[in-house]
C-alpha cells in the first residue's frame, strides 16, 4: 500500500511516499481504509525525532474511512462501516490502510458528516474535551483562556468551553492576521498574546504555546485556577513552575498528552471522541478544513511549522 514515512529525522523534505506491508488487525483492533488522515504538530514532532519513534516510521494520529477488517473479538462494528478514529497510540494514519483499537473508533452511521470534517475531529476535538472536562474539570459560568485559539486545537477548545457551560471564553493569536478567523470560532474576545496580562483573571487557561506565554498564564490565573499544558508550539525551553507559588496561591497546573491518555484510558478517549462526531454532526461544534493531497504531506508540515493555519488540514488518501 502507499503511505508516507520519515526514513530518518530531519525537516519537511525527509517525508517520502512509499510502498510499505499492509497492517493485519490484532486482538480488539480494527483496520482502517483511509479516506482522509488530519495533519497536526505532533507528527511534526515524530518527523523531527522529538519523540522516540523506530525508523522508517508512518506517521498519523486521526483518520476518517471504512472499516476494512475486525480483529478477534471485536464487537459493533461491521466491515464497510464509515468510521473516525484515534490512531494515536501506535501512528499510521498517513496510508491507504492503518490498524487501532476498536475503542478509539467513532461509528458515523447516521451522521451526515463529510469524512474529511470527520478526520479533522478525532485529535483536536477530542482533546478540547477531555482537557476542559476532564483535566481542569471546568464548571459552569467559569471563565477561559487559550493561547493559539486560530489553530486546529484552539478553534475547537473556544466552542468546547462553550458547550460545557463557560461563562466568559477569551482567545490569544500570535499575529493580527489570525484575529478575525478565532472570532468565528466561540470566543467573546480575542487578543494578541502579548496583550494577555490587560484581559483580566481566569478560572482555567489552557496553553499549548510555552515560554513566555507559559509563565504569563501562571499570573493570569485567578485563585483556584488550573492550567492545563499541553504542548510547546513556539519551540522555546522548558519554563519551570515554582510548587511554592501555587501553594501560596492557591494555583493548579496540570499536564494534557493525547497520546498517553489514549494508551491508559482508551474507553474513555473513546467516549469523548464519539461525544464530538455527534457534536459536530449536529452543528454544534465546527471545524474549518482544508485538504490536500496524500503526497503534499510535507506542504502540510511546513505550513504548520510556519504558524499560518488556520483550522485544520486533512490529507486525501482514498
Amino acid at each position: 500500500m502507499k503511505a508516507i514515512t520519515i526514513p530518518e529525522f530531519g525537516g519537511a523534505d525527509v517525508l517520502r511516499l512509499d510502498e510499505v506491508e499492509v497492517p493485519e488487525p490484532g486482538p480488539g483492533q480494527v483496520a482502517i481504509d483511509v479516506a482522509y488522515a488530519g495533519a497536526n504538530f505532533a507528527e511534526i514532532l515524530y518527523r523531527q525525532g522529538l519523540a522516540d519513534v523506530p525508523l522508517p516510521f508512518v506517521p498519523g494520529i486521526e483518520v476518517s474511512g471504512r472499516v476494512r477488517a475486525l480483529g478477534p473479538g471485536v464487537e459493533g462494528l461491521r466491515v464497510g462501516q464509515p468510521v473516525a478514529a484515534l490512531t494515536i497510540v501506535d501512528s499510521g494514519g498517513y496510508a491507504e490502510v492503518v490498524v487501532t483499537s476498536a475503542e478509539l473508533v467513532a461509528p458515523l452511521d447516521g451522521y451526515e458528516l463529510d469524512l474529511g470534517v470527520a478526520a479533522a475531529l478525532p485529535s483536536n476535538s477530542t482533546t478540547a474535551f477531555l482537557v476542559l472536562d476532564r483535566v481542569a474539570r471546568i464548571e459552569p459560568g467559569e471563565s477561559v483562556l487559550v493561547h493559539a485559539a486560530a489553530g486546529g486545537v484552539g478553534s475547537q477548545l473556544g466552542q468546547a468551553a462553550r458547550l460545557l457551560g463557560a461563562g466568559q471564553v477569551v482567545g490569544t493569536v500570535g499575529s493580527a492576521a489570525k484575529l478575525e478567523a478565532a472570532k468565528a470560532f466561540g470566543y467573546d474576545e480575542v487578543v494578541l498574546r502579548e496583550e494577555a496580562a490587560g484581559a483580566g483573571r481566569f478560572d482555567v487557561v489552557v496553553d499549548m504555546v510555552g515560554g513566555a506565554a507559559r509563565r504569563g498564564s501562571l499570573d493570569l490565573l485567578a485563585p483556584m485556577g488550573r492550567m492545563v499544558v499541553m504542548g510547546n508550539a513556539s519551540g522555546a525551553g522548558d519554563v519551570g513552575i515554582p510548587a511554592n507559588e501555587l501553594w501560596l496561591t492557591n494555583k493548579t497546573v496540570s499536564g494534557f498528552n493525547l497520546a498517553a491518555f489514549s494508551a491508559a484510558f482508551p474507553e474513555t478517549a473513546g467516549q469523548a471522541l464519539r461525544r464530538v462526531v455527534a457534536a459536530a454532526a449536529s452543528g454544534e461544534l465546527r471545524v474549518r478544513v482544508e485538504s490536500l493531497r496524500l503526497e503534499q504531506a510535507a506542504q502540510a508540515h511546513r505550513r504548520i511549522e510556519s504558524g499560518s493555519t488556520t483550522g485544520k488540514l486533512v490529507l486525501e488518501v482514498g
